[in-house]
């Protein structure tokens, strides 16, 4: 058995570097698109470059906070590529975007969860003939930011940090934090925990990793609506990030992108792997590596191994989806939206968010959403 450990930990090693390799050739890198906006691009851009631009028009979408840091890279290089192309994201969660595209406001919706089957019963209304697929887009993972002074490198596991989120550990010092935690200086401090107050993807996979791994503390189902006990909210990713670096003793979640924007600690998952797991782009390269598409009928929803117990293997990871009409888009935005679809998903797009703390997605993946993009009607 231990071989056999030993070999997979390798295996997903070899595949996250050659994901994560790719971040530091971002600067350089280019894909055989034409840029054919006219007078849109200065042609200094490598990632101006490979934009293959649609009809000029203004093309809106909404929800996932998780992925905005990456549309505002993408938008920015796709509208000064493409001239008289606007690309406008408002975030406000995954269930509002996919609340608003069911409504036909956005021509595409960012979920950090799969849509649900009545989600996809909805989308039938808007999408005439058709039906909502997901497009994995942006790969990352969900940070366990921290705020205790006098604690740098803070390690957690699964019941224990489920214990925190569900106000069953109450104290920073509690026998079970400091067991994982030889030799820190736990103050004895009440724990100030945040949480989402709108319906988020990161909410969920956060509560699909308490699911796998808690042994039974989180008692609730996978949700994007918080479910546990006690603690503050508050609004988007960017909002729990601005509580936590100002409230001592506290802790809550968000992507790594939050977490590197506002100087946040993030703490380490003690896994069952041979050391706890830092919370870096790298590590969660590794647990995405080993997803496996399934969704069916043209959808390309995810698998993640929020169990894993990989070596430098982090376990907190998201995936944040497209959502398009597969047939039934508007004919106004159709060509603007794959137009915009086919570059985010390009190699260069996905190398130009590596700074920003998310994963390439891996090339057997990306090259599935490529060949969907093609064919969105």
């Amino acid at each position: 058995m231990k071989l056999q450990r030993n070999g997979r930990s390798k295996a997903l090693a070899i595949g996250a570097m050659a994901l994560v390799s790719s971040l530091s050739l971002a600067a350089c890198g280019s894909d055989n698109n034409t840029n054919t906006a006219s007078g849109g691009s200065n042609g200094s851009s490598a990632a101006a470059a490979a934009i293959n631009c649609g009809k000029a028009g203004t093309l809106l979408g909404a929800g996932s906070t998780a992925q905005a840091p990456a549309i505002d890279v993408w938008k920015t290089n796709f509208g000064s590529s493409c001239s008289g192309t606007t690309v406008n994201y408002s975030g406000g969660g995954s269930g509002a975007g996919v609340q608003q595209f069911n409504q036909g406001k956005v021509a595409f919706a960012g979920s950090d969860f799969a849509l649900k089957a009545a989600d996809v019963d909805a989308s039938k209304a808007v999408c005439t003939g058709g039906k909502a697929i997901d497009l994995p887009m942006v790969a990352g993972l969900v940070s366990l930011v921290y705020n205790v002074e006098g604690v740098d490198n803070l390690v957690l596991d699964g019941p224990t940090a489920a214990k925190v989120f569900d106000s069953q550990i109450t104290k920073w010092n509690d026998p079970a934090i400091a067991a994982l935690n030889p030799g820190a200086k736990l103050p004895d401090a009440e724990i100030q925990t945040f949480h989402r107050s709108d319906d988020s993807g990161t909410t969920f996979n956060l509560t699909s990793y308490f699911a796998k791994t808690s042994g039974g503390a989180w008692s609730a189902e996978p949700s994007k609506a918080w479910k546990g006990k006690g603690g503050q909210s508050a609004n988007g990713s960017a909002g729990v990030s601005a509580q936590i670096k100002q409230v001592k003793n506290s802790i809550g979640y968000a992507e790594l992108s939050y977490a590197q924007t506002n100087n946040l600690k993030s703490a380490k998952i003690a896994t069952g792997a041979a050391q706890p797991v830092e919370a870096t782009a790298a590590n969660a390269a590794n647990t995405i590596a080993s997803s496996t598409v399934s969704g069916t009928d043209g959808d390309l929803a995810l698998s993640l191994d929020y169990g894993t117990k990989a070596d430098n293997a982090y376990p907190i990871v998201l995936v944040t989806y497209e959502i398009a009409c597969d047939k039934g888009n508007k004919a106004e935005t159709l060509d603007t939206l794959k137009s915009f679809l086919t570059y985010t998903i390009s190699d260069g797009a996905q190398k130009s968010i590596g700074d920003k703390g998310y994963v390439p997605m891996p090339a057997a993946i990306g090259d599935k959403v490529k060949a969907a993009v093609g064919t969105l009607a």
